[in-house]
């Protein structure tokens, strides 16, 4: 207890101790901030006077070196006037008093220049004629010996030149005979071939006008789809291209991969002879048919009427033992497993008849 109360009245002490030093210490810490407040209000207030009086003698200064500057300005102008003046006097005086001899030294000047000039220029004439005499002499005994050479030379090629003139004619003539009879065989063959080539032009003509007749008659699938498919394998269709990109061996092969670009147009003629042999093998069957049609039609006719010359012959209605000694046939296409109907599409009638 004794402990513990002791314990307590040192914390109280502290604690009251404590307080006092606290308010002791903010009442300092006001107090310096008071000072130094007044002591920077103090420091501004002799900077400002500083820098007025500064400012003010500054300007004092100034305007008095202005002053001065402008004065001492005012005189040198007027001494450098003065001066110039008498330098253009000065100057006038010598003209006035030189200009004579000036003019006279430079006529003499000009006139010795042009002298000089002309006294370098006979020289340079006569140097030039002296040399241009020497050369002539050389030349001329040069010359003297080359002609002679060279007419030799000359009379030699003359020759030379004769014989090769007189052969280059004969070669010329022989040129001109072989280029008329090329000419007549090229005029020839010109004529047959424009001949060939407008039978052609008139084949394509007809063949352009075929097409636009065979194109009213074509069916609407055929227009979307003027080219049928290929109905080969791919593994073929590969093995064909591999075919188709080797080198060709002989003339054929050559020629046929010029006319790669007509395949569109073959498939469509194989498409119409196809069509065609179709038909026509479809109009003899037709034909048989029909011939048997009138053969039958003609036993039935002769069947229903009763003469001696009916009776010699076969006879349908001639029945034995519930047997006719007619043999009746009926042509059964084995391809059609259906009645065949025709059929005309509806576009096309409309098209063409509406």
């Amino acid at each position: 207890r004794e402990y513990s109360g002791e314990l307590d009245q040192l914390k109280t002490e502290y604690s009251s101790e404590r307080e006092k030093m606290v308010e002791s210490h903010k009442f300092e810490c006001n107090d310096l901030q008071d000072i130094m407040f007044a002591m920077d209000q103090e420091f501004n207030e002799l900077k400002t006077e500083a820098l007025h009086d500064f400012q003010s003698q500054k300007d004092e200064i100034k305007n008095k070196n202005l002053e001065e500057k402008h004065a001492l300005r005012m005189q040198l102008e007027g001494a450098v006037e003065e001066l110039w003046r008498q330098f253009q006097e000065a100057l006038r005086q010598y003209n006035s008093t030189t200009e004579d001899r000036k003019k006279h030294f430079e006529e003499l000047k000009a006139k010795d220049m042009k002298s000089a000039q002309e006294i370098e220029m006979q020289m340079r004439k006569l140097q030039k004629i002296h040399d241009n005499i020497n050369q002539q002499k050389s030349k001329m005994s040069c010359n003297a010996r080359d002609c002679e050479e060279w007419n030799r030379m000359l009379k030699d090629e003359k020759e030379a030149i004769l014989v090769h003139f007189s052969q280059l004619k004969g070669q010329m003539n022989k040129f001109r005979e072989n280029q008329r009879a090329r000419l007549t065989t090229l005029t020839v063959l010109s004529t047959k071939t424009i001949n060939e080539l407008k039978k052609t032009y008139d084949k394509g003509e007809r063949i352009l006008k075929l097409s636009e007749m065979c194109r009213k008659l074509e069916t609407e699938e055929e227009k979307v789809l003027p080219f049928y498919a290929s109905t080969l394998s791919e593994q073929e269709e590969q093995e064909i291209e591999s075919v188709v990109k080797q080198e060709p061996d002989n003339q054929l092969a050559k020629v046929m991969h010029e006319f790669d670009h007509m395949n569109n147009f073959w498939k469509r003629f194989n498409k119409v002879m196809l069509d065609k042999l179709s038909l026509e093998q479809a109009r003899v069957q037709l034909s048989e048919e029909n011939t048997q049609l009138r053969t039958l039609l003609k036993q039935y006719l002769d069947g229903i009427s009763v003469s001696d010359e009916i009776l010699s012959h076969n006879n349908p209605l001639f029945i034995v033992n519930n047997r006719s000694n007619v043999p009746v046939r009926i042509h059964i296409d084995p391809r059609q497993k259906h009645q065949v109907k025709t059929v005309v599409e509806a576009a096309h009638i409309v098209h063409n008849t509406i």
